[in-house]
């Protein structure tokens, strides 16, 4: 299954092109395609499909989708050891 994950823009490669951002997916770090949310800037929240950020979402539905996404176990599905390992090391495993 391939989810649209919400995650926070932690910094972005504006010399990128197509411009990109590193979003982090409660501690997953990925690279992201910004070009659909051009003006977005660093600690705000996007919803990302396939490795393009759709659009803007606000920090509490953001992280309240995580939460969810995390307790059905989806986010191991979607981003596998590396969810895990991240987890283990934030110490909510």
């Amino acid at each position: 299954m391939c989810l649209a994950v919400p995650g926070k823009v932690v910094a972005i490669d504006d010399s990128a092109e197509p411009l990109t951002g590193l979003i982090d997916f409660g501690g997953v770090q990925k690279k992201a395609c910004l070009e659909y949310v051009s003006d977005v800037k660093v600690g705000e929240y996007v919803i990302v499909h396939v490795g393009f950020a759709l659009q803007r979402l606000d920090e509490e539905s953001a992280l309240a989708s995580l939460k969810l996404f995390e307790e059905l176990g989806l986010l191991e599905e979607e981003f596998g050891d590396a969810w895990e390992q991240a987890s283990k090391e934030a110490g909510t495993a």
